[in-house]
């Protein structure tokens, strides 16, 4: 079993920066790719980044590339998206998602709003 509990989101600027933070119980979370997504109001929900168990292996969507980073620290069974120049339309509650041998789990989510 795997819990995810997301974290750093809150009210930015635009062009302001915010790291997100997916912390992880359960061992299990390190054997697998572990994803961002993001959902705004009204809309479905859409994949930010994803990176490979061992980390060698990173996606983002194509509108994100250059400004979000994804990463992971095995030893603190930790992952992070770390966004930059934030506007508006960056506006959404963020989840992890870990998807492992064993399952695949989502977190609870976490709040960004982009605004002046």
């Amino acid at each position: 079993q795997v819990q995810l509990v997301e974290s750093g989101g809150g009210l930015v600027q635009p062009g302001g920066s915010l790291r997100l933070s997916c912390a992880a119980s359960g061992s299990i979370f390190n054997t697998g790719a572990v994803s961002w997504f993001r959902q705004a109001p009204g809309k479905e929900r859409e994949f930010v980044a994803t990176i490979s168990s061992g980390g060698g292996t990173i996606n983002y969507a194509d509108s994100l590339k250059g400004r979000f980073t994804i990463s992971r620290d095995k030893a603190k069974n930790m992952v992070y998206l770390q966004m930059n120049s934030l506007n508006p339309e960056d506006t959404a509650v963020y989840y992890c998602y870990a998807r492992t041998g064993f399952g695949s789990y989502w977190g609870q989510g976490t709040q960004v709003t982009v605004s002046s």
